[in-house]
This record gives C-alpha cells, sequence and structure tokens, in this order.
C-alpha cells in the first residue's frame, strides 16, 4: 500500500512539473509574455471612381482611377500617371473589366492609371455637336481635376496618355495638340488616319459627311499632327496586330513618322483587333512609359533646379 501511495505522488509531480517551466531560471515568477502585436495588412492597389463635370460639355463624366499600393504606403509621395482611353462604343469600365490585373502592374510600376469616359467622341472637340468637346475635356478639365485630387507629379514629363482603336487616335490628337501636358503618347491598334474610314464608326456625326468636309477629316486625323511634333519631344510608342483592320493606319502613321525623323517604338506582331491583343500592348505600353519616367527621374537627379 505505501508503494502504491508513493507512485501515486511521483506520478501527480510528473503531471505538475511541465507548469514549472514558466518561471524564469533565477527561480523567480517569469515576466508575462507580450501579447501578440496586431498584424498590419500590407498596403493594397485601390480602385476610385470618380465623377469631373465638363464645363465644356455642361455634363458629368465618370473614369476610374487605379491607385498602386505604394500610395496608401506613403502620404508624402506623388506619382506619375498614365491616362488609358477606351475604344469606340465602349466606357470606362472597359480596361478594368477585361485587364483586371491592371492594378497589379500599377502596383509594380508605381503608376497611377485613369481611364476615362469619352463616349463615341474620337477624343476632339467636334465641329458639329458641341456636346462632344473631349479634347477639352481629356486634355485640361479631367488633368486639372485628377492633379487636384490626387498626388500626381504636376510635370509633363511624368504624364502620358494612350488608347485602343478610337482612343489610339485619342491619345495622339489630345497628347501632341496639348504638348505642356504629356510628354509620352502611344496608341494600340489606333484608327490613325480617320480619312480611310468615311462611313464608319460615327466619325461623320462628328465632322460631317467626308464628301463635303475632306479638308476637315484630314485636319481632325493623327496622322496629320507629324508635322507639329518635334524631335525628341515625345516618348511614343505603337502597337498594331498585322492582322488588324486598322493596320493600313499604323503603318501610314510608321512611315510618316519614319520620315519626319521622329523616334518612336512601332511594334507589329501576330494578332488582330481584340481584347486579347491589347491587353498584352498595355503591358508593354506601361512599361514602355514607366521606362521613359525612370530617364526623367533621372535627368532630375543630375539637375535638382529642372522642374
Amino acid at each position: 500500500m505505501n508503494l502504491y501511495k508513493t507512485l501515486l505522488s511521483l506520478l501527480a509531480v510528473a503531471m505538475i512539473a511541465p507548469a514549472c517551466h514558466s518561471q524564469s531560471s533565477t527561480g523567480g515568477n517569469a515576466a508575462p509574455e507580450p501579447a501578440p502585436r496586431a498584424v498590419q495588412e500590407a498596403p493594397k492597389s485601390r480602385v476610385d471612381t470618380i465623377t469631373v463635370h465638363s464645363v465644356a460639355m455642361n455634363k458629368d463624366i465618370k473614369s476610374i482611377v487605379i491607385l498602386p499600393a505604394s500610395y496608401q504606403a506613403d502620404d508624402n509621395a506623388r506619382f506619375a500617371s498614365v491616362y488609358l482611353l477606351h475604344g469606340f462604343d465602349g466606357t470606362y469600365k472597359d480596361w478594368l473589366a477585361h485587364k483586371p490585373d491592371l492594378t497589379a502592374q500599377a502596383d509594380e510600376l508605381g503608376l497611377i492609371i485613369i481611364c476615362p469616359d469619352g463616349q463615341d467622341s474620337w477624343y476632339f472637340d467636334s465641329p458639329v455637336d458641341k456636346k462632344m468637346r473631349f479634347e477639352t475635356y481629356i486634355g485640361s478639365e479631367l488633368v486639372n481635376a485628377i492633379d487636384s485630387l490626387y498626388r500626381t507629379r504636376d510635370d509633363r514629363r511624368f504624364r502620358a496618355i494612350t488608347g485602343l482603336s478610337m482612343g489610339g487616335h485619342g491619345a495622339f490628337w489630345v497628347g501632341v495638340r496639348h504638348p505642356d501636358t504629356f510628354s509620352g503618347i502611344g496608341s494600340m491598334s489606333g484608327g490613325l488616319d480617320i480619312t480611310l474610314h468615311p462611313r464608319s464608326w460615327k466619325i461623320p456625326d462628328r465632322l460631317g459627311p467626308f464628301a463635303a468636309n475632306q479638308a476637315r477629316w484630314k485636319e481632325h486625323s493623327a496622322i496629320g499632327l507629324v508635322p507639329k511634333i518635334g524631335k525628341g519631344q515625345f516618348d511614343i510608342i505603337i502597337d498594331c496586330g498585322i492582322s488588324d483592320i486598322m493596320i493600313k493606319d499604323n503603318e501610314a502613321m510608321h512611315k510618316a513618322l519614319v520620315a519626319a525623323g521622329i523616334d518612336h517604338d512601332y511594334i507589329s506582331r501576330l494578332g488582330n483587333h481584340s481584347w486579347k491583343y491589347w491587353c498584352k500592348a498595355v503591358e508593354l505600353q506601361l512599361d514602355f512609359f514607366h521606362n521613359a519616367f525612370k530617364r526623367a527621374e533621372e535627368a532630375n537627379d543630375k539637375t535638382p533646379q529642372a522642374k
């Protein structure tokens, strides 16, 4: 019986022993373990939908604004911006709907991406329809609003514009005509010579019938702006698939730029007028602009007093 009691006592001590490990090595009670710190979530990209009133057209127009994760992480940092235009029969929602990982590229490159609504305007100020003044809206009103709402770098060297199809035309049209606002210009499958499409995509509604207004059509065509482009004035990139319905427009623009001695990147890959093509093209173009912004930043570092 005594042996049995002894075994029970030893068993009880063994069961209690682990609790002794909470004591300090000096024999006193250990300090209580600190409460676990709250885990802070890493900053994430943010997508805003904003409405900007156009005085020129007296109407409210929506845009999507993609802010990189780094925008949330540093309240003092300012960011380069890229305006990304949609095509005919599209809306401001198109780019993010078809290319949802735009947010990831905005994060990677540290860019603010703005996707405005351009309706079916072709992005010029229509001489026949005063309700379509999208050059003024994109090139002035929207840029001013974005710069006031967000921490952009208000400097042409850190602002670019590009787009697909109708938006490619719009990027050239607005960019070249607003050289104090944009330094980067791109086009993806752009309708860069609208005179090749005299009955298409509501262009006659914006400029009047082609037959009676040929001079006006030429004046409002992006390719007609080449003589206004100075050497080294813009960072230019053009991309169009070899099977694209706009390939003639793009080949003509490429040849016109070469003839004028205007440096530019021209890409023509297998592909057609499709989102599959544009989703790859926009990656290349954002990288292109990012590199241009880096060069501008390096020039800033060498000449601190430069704007």
